[in-house]
């Protein structure tokens, strides 16, 4: 590929190709691309790309067709990137921007990130190893219930109701959100978290004392820590939102036999946890695996562009797009970088 001609040869396939998903031949490259040669100089240097492995030809067609290698080799020469419109920037902006809890707020991003690449979007909630507890909540629902709250600094809200032994007026309540703030509040989720691992297994008050020996407050405060607990691991959980598979069922007939099992991997939080977890090892701002390159079989025939996304409180994780190998790679950069990049300018002003 050191022949600057067949270099743009390429591109003008690749281009071509994904703007009309039909073969390209010599005549329309001359015709669509100003590259000052005459058809047969293309064909020769379609030839030497052929047998480089770079297009192939198929059956039923005289034009060409790029293969994984050949996609490969335009994405890594791509020199510019077409700006998002300020509609597409507007777009972003108005659905993802706005006083939002993180669920919402990711929920959004996959839904903008689909619409602006017509793909699949997928985000990977943010792991918070570095993330405290910013507050805890307890909401009274009734005498003998509340609502636990924990809410992160990464932006991360998590909730859990709580039946109590002994019945709290509003003072109570209040007195019990402070002794719990007191213990947990600005502590890191990962302390919280090792520290629950790391103790061992020791009576309740009631158990050790007989339920009637106890102060009751003290079973409440024991059972609205053990719920702490629970959310600090539940923040903890790795999970995908998934948004736009209408989108590649439109391209179904891309994919033939390969759709089913795509689609059976969509299914599963782990294939796609560790889709992203291997990209991450790329350490590219704008990671892209193209076709084969993919080290899960089902994702074989599909192309996926992932970013890093994160903030200073020590919340890192990827969201991507996934679609077939002809795509429009220029666009979906450009997209994918700049969601990644406003979804961290948003956590870190959170």
């Amino acid at each position: 590929m050191n022949d600057s001609r067949r270099a743009q040869v390429l591109r003008a396939i690749v281009e071509d190709f994904v703007a009309t998903n039909e073969p390209v031949g010599s005549k329309a490259i001359v015709h669509r691309h100003t590259l000052g040669v005459s058809p047969a100089t293309i064909r020769n240097d379609m030839a030497h790309l052929e047998h480089e492995g770079y297009i192939a030809q198929p059956h039923t067609s005289a034009g060409r067709i790029p293969t994984d290698l050949g996609y490969r080799m335009f994405v890594d020469r791509i020199d510019e990137f077409k700006p998002l419109t300020q509609a597409e920037r507007r777009a972003i902006f108005q659905l993802i921007d706005g006083d939002v809890d993180l669920d919402e707020m990711l929920d959004r991003t996959v839904r903008v990130l689909s619409g602006l690449t017509h793909q699949v979007a997928l985000i990977q909630y943010p792991t918070v190893s570095l993330a405290r507890i910013k507050h805890i909540e307890i909401v009274g629902l009734g005498p003998s219930r509340v609502l636990v709250v924990l809410i992160t600094d990464a932006g991360q809200v998590e909730q859990k109701t709580v039946t109590l032994s002994q019945l709290l007026d509003d003072d109570g309540v209040r007195e019990i959100r402070d002794r719990i703030n007191s213990e947990f509040a600005g502590k890191k989720l990962s302390h919280v978290a090792g520290e629950a691992a790391g103790a061992e297994r020791t009576p309740t008050p009631a158990e050790a004392a007989g339920a009637e020996a106890v102060d009751p407050d003290e079973i409440g405060i024991d059972r609205i820590r053990a719920a702490v607990i629970d959310l600090v691991a539940a923040t903890r959980e790795e999970r995908i939102i998934m948004a736009g598979a209408a989108n590649l069922a439109r391209s179904g007939h891309e994919f033939g036999e390969q759709m089913a099992p795509i689609l059976e991997a969509f299914e599963e939080q782990v294939v796609l946890l560790k889709l992203l977890t291997s990209m991450a090892e790329d350490q590219e701002e704008i990671s892209v695996r193209i076709g084969r390159e993919n080290t899960h079989e089902s994702f074989s025939s599909t192309s996926v562009v992932a970013a890093e996304y994160g903030h200073d409180a020590g919340s890192s994780a990827r969201l991507a797009v996934l679609g077939p190998t002809r795509m429009d790679y220029p666009t979906t950069i450009s997209a994918v970088r700049a969601v990644a990049k406003y979804v961290s300018s948003l956590l870190d002003r959170g």
